[in-house]
């Protein structure tokens, strides 16, 4: 405890070396200009100004070399039954390399809102990753939410493409997401497309043209992807 005051007095009274400090354990592309840049009557407060990175890069590239054959992730499923999956760092960064081609074979790129509606499984965590390493916006959205409640969110960020399943668990019950995805797309213009994932194997309605299954167009996907270069201030 006495460590954490120490350290918390040095944040307050000297942010700037402070975060400086714990920014130089990061992988950065570029180095920052300035640690911090604020402005309280406007507001504005600017971060690491001039830094270039990727959070993937650090979230997974940097552990390859050294931990690549150890558990980054560990998923236990909803009902105790199912088996439980383990993924190493180099699966991981594997899997988010063949989401983010998946996402650029469709025309998502930079700066580009993705919608994501998934269940807790693993994709939804290979999903948010892989919007980060092509430097895509991602929104997520709590798959148990009503279609009004992702109607708003899709408009409000102008998503240009959904990741979500066929359905879901919660507890003993089946949420059917795929209709409320289907409802909740009537009302978003801006959705070009809709990747599924096959997770309940339940019946659903596919719209030719529109609705895609994860399984086959990650089929086609490559396991390297470059993660894309973004400003320390961009949306992440």
């Amino acid at each position: 405890f006495e460590e954490y005051k120490k350290a918390y007095k040095e944040s307050v009274e000297n942010p700037e070396s402070f975060w400086a400090s714990i920014a130089e354990d990061f992988v950065w592309r570029k180095k920052w200009d300035n640690v911090l840049e604020f402005d309280f009557h406007k507001p504005e407060v600017k971060w690491f100004k001039g830094a270039k990175l990727n959070i993937t890069e650090n979230c997974l590239d940097r552990h390859i070399a050294e931990k690549g054959n150890q558990t980054a992730l560990i998923w236990e499923p909803n009902n105790p039954k199912d088996d439980s999956k383990k993924f190493t760092y180099n699966e991981l960064l594997q899997q988010v390399c063949r989401v983010a081609n998946m996402l650029k074979a469709h025309g998502i790129k930079k700066g580009d809102r993705v919608c994501i509606y998934m269940p807790m499984i693993p994709e939804l965590a290979f999903a948010v990753l892989a919007c980060a390493r092509v430097g895509a916006v991602h929104s997520v959205v709590f798959a148990g939410f009503s279609s009004g409640s992702l109607v708003d969110r899709i408009n409000d960020s102008g998503c240009r493409l959904i990741l979500t399943a066929d359905g879901g668990n919660r507890g003993d019950k089946k949420l059917d997401l795929k209709k409320i995805v289907d409802e909740a797309i009537e009302k978003c213009p801006t959705i070009e497309k809709s990747i599924i994932f096959k997770h309940i194997d339940i019946p659903v309605t596919m719209k030719p043209g529109r609705d895609l299954w994860w399984h086959e167009e990650i089929g086609k996907a490559d396991s390297t992807c470059l993660a894309e270069e973004m400003d320390a201030e961009d949306l992440l």
